[in-house]
């Protein structure tokens, strides 16, 4: 690797960015979710008449700044309210100054976003909020401290950044190379049949309109985009680790092209842009991206002219190697051919137990190559403590500073070992115990989890969706029943997908899962058509329509349809298409009226309701006051709008100060 200064501002301005969407997006649906008469009241999971006195009582249980807000006068929703508008605050500084983006301003975001997401409950239980997590404790060790000390800033930036940057391309690799494997192990028919990207578009959670188009394109077509993602993700990681910068290169541009595809086609929030935030690390101050900025680089170029007979064989044979030999057993694996009709047939040649078999004999090695890479990084770290340094002092706290770094990245690099194997259990039983010993300290912190994307393909008969529906009389009605329209998950079959992303709905999110299921193991899809029957505002503003304005419905029912899109045939000769076609399956949830008490009885178990209200605290105070009058001016807007907005603002703020400061 290179310099690496402008590659690791570029990551910590794009870390900046993801958090300013991730706490934006979640801000405007806390009262909904969160508060008194929200789906997953937070006072669910804290105890808002107890005070944190003791830094033992704010560590104990789930880690989370909400135990000290009774200490300032604010209720368990208020504070929520704070912290994502601190982290709004935070971040946002962060995306137009670069002098912001800090320790102290990561730590600040990494312990926000924690905080919530420890009273987050179902509707923060998604693999980018944990990796968001373990990102966001990587990047407050890659920011600078802007301290100085002896007339520059201490640590010294460029000799353990290689190391902090390394845990980001190890997080990366964890990732990608999970995501691929566990798509074998799962078992999925879909997935071993290369079938899986023929329902996917369909049926995954908020598709965009690029997804009914994808959905249409031939199956043999559709067969070699998932032998390309198993590529992308098993054997391309390796190469992350490589010595030789184009074989970097091209696994950055490969993992780039597969999240850009995703990003296309479905609504997968911020995830997507973080993973490709990741794979800056990837990359050095060379790359074309940050050349035009990057000084020094005539001497490097007089360098590379004086080796270049012996630096020729690496950047262009290897690679040529490497290349090839993964492409010829692609071929052999995936059993590659071109057809005389200009096809391609694919098709997999390797059985389950023979898989299991490869699993076994390279986990071990992905732990050597990590380690290894990992201890060529801190080597060549130390040398450069040593080598850019003048005068003993300035050596000694630079040295200081990169075995710190080694340290800690030695620490993660152990703990992460737990997760990273649990694709293969015996691997994970033959880990040192005092692994296990050291991840489950720091398993309260999310600081490393486990990860594995689209382990099963859902929806093959067609994507289950959940239509809610309420009547103003009578429950045995056969007419005057009332969809309720949300903003983005499928029901009108005429309206067009959405593009929602950056922004998470995560009550639309749930309400896919919940398809999958039932109601009895959702029980806040029950608290949603009880505080539908009261027609609860703060629940409403979740969703984009209310059919019963003037009074409440006196029944909800929920009835469960299978959506399909509508095919090219079925447009062909019509004038204006429906996106969706889609039939009845079952009945969901039975006609439930808010006087049913047996209805109400279940929610005061799932102590969703309480018989006595809870005892307010008295938000008389400034802070109190400020985090309500913000409250009061936003609400609960449509999520994409606002994001774009906050976007926009951000980057007009960064236009006038470049224009006023040039």
């Amino acid at each position: 690797m290179g310099e690496i200064t402008r590659t690791k501002d570029c990551f910590l301005w794009f870390m900046s960015l993801i958090y300013l969407f991730a706490f934006s997006s979640l801000y405007i649906q806390i009262p909904g979710l969160y508060g008194d008469n929200g789906l997953l009241p937070a006072r669910l999971v804290m105890k808002e008449d107890e005070k944190s006195n003791s830094w033992q009582q704010l560590m104990e249980g789930s880690p989370t700044l909400l135990k000290l807000m009774p200490n300032i006068g604010l209720d368990t929703q208020t504070g929520m309210d704070l912290l994502c508008l601190a982290g709004m605050l935070v971040s946002f500084f962060c995306v137009v100054s670069q002098t912001a983006r800090d320790f102290i301003s990561f730590t600040l975001l990494w312990m926000f976003y924690l905080s919530l997401y420890q009273v987050g409950q179902t509707f923060l239980w998604f693999q980018w909020d944990i990796l968001l997590l373990e990102a966001g404790f990587l990047t407050l060790l890659v920011a600078p401290f802007n301290l100085q000390l002896l007339g520059r800033r201490w640590p010294v930036g460029y000799p353990h950044d290689g190391i902090t940057l390394w845990l980001v391309r190890w997080l990366l690799f964890r990732l990608m190379f999970a995501s691929g494997v566990v798509k074998l192990t799962s078992q999925c028919p879909t997935w071993w049949g290369l079938t899986a990207l023929t329902v996917h578009f369909e049926s995954q959670c908020i598709p965009t309109p690029a997804a009914w188009y994808w959905h249409q394109l031939p199956e043999w077509f559709l067969k070699l985009s998932c032998v390309a993602t198993y590529i992308i993700e098993i054997p391309i990681p390796f190469l992350f680790f490589s010595p030789v910068k184009s074989l970097r290169l091209f696994a950055f541009w490969s993992q780039v092209l597969l999240q850009i595809s995703i990003i296309l086609t479905g609504n997968y929030n911020f995830f997507n842009l973080l993973t490709i935030t990741l794979c800056l690390a990837l990359l050095d101050d060379s790359c074309s991206f940050f050349s035009h900025t990057h000084k020094g680089s005539s001497k490097k170029k007089k360098k590379s002219l004086a080796w270049a007979g012996v630096s020729g064989l690496a950047t262009l044979i290897f690679p040529l190697v490497v290349l090839g030999y993964m492409g010829y057993k692609s071929k052999e694996y995936f059993s590659l051919k071109f057809n005389p009709d200009w096809t391609v047939h694919s098709k997999i040649a390797f059985s389950e137990s023979s898989f299991m078999e490869w699993l076994e004999k390279v986990m071990p090695y992905t732990i050597y190559l990590g380690a290894g890479s990992l201890g060529i990084e801190v080597l060549l770290s130390l040398i450069r403590s040593v080598m850019t340094e003048r005068g003993i002092i300035r050596k000694s706290l630079s040295t200081a500073g990169t075995v710190f770094f080694a340290l800690m990245a030695t620490f993660m690099f152990i703990i992460s070992l737990v997760p990273h194997t649990t694709v293969h259990k015996p691997t994970q039983t033959a880990l040192p115990k005092d692994f296990l010993k050291y991840h489950g300290l720091a398993k309260p912190f999310h600081i490393t989890s486990s990860y594995g994307l689209f382990r099963r393909m859902t929806g093959v008969g067609g994507r289950p969706e959940i239509v809610v529906e309420g009547h103003a009389s009578e429950r045995s009605a056969v007419d005057g029943w009332k969809p309720y329209d949300f903003f983005y998950k499928p029901g009108n079959v005429s309206w067009a997908p959405p593009i929602v992303a950056p922004h998470q709905p995560r009550l639309d999110w749930q309400m896919w899962f919940a398809a999958l299921g039932n109601y009895q193991n959702n029980p806040w899809f029950l608290n949603l058509v009880y505080r539908l029957l009261q027609n609860q505002p703060d629940v409403l503003d979740l969703i984009s329509s209310n059919p019963f304005p003037d009074r409440p419905p006196k029944y909800i029912r929920a009835t469960l349809y299978h959506y399909h899109y509508t095919s090219l045939k079925d447009c062909s000769g019509v004038e204006k298409c429906s996106w969706w076609k889609r039939e009845i399956k079952a009945e969901y949830l039975p006609a439930l009226s808010i006087t049913d008490q047996s209805f109400v009885d279940y929610l005061k178990h799932a102590q969703l309701l309480q018989e006595k209200k809870p005892k307010k605290l008295k938000l008389d105070n400034i802070v109190a006051r400020i985090v309500k009058w913000f409250r009061e001016k936003i609400g609960q807007p449509e999520g994409f709008s606002f994001i774009v907005s906050i976007l926009a603002s951000a980057i007009l703020v960064i236009m006038l100060n470049r224009a006023l400061f040039r």
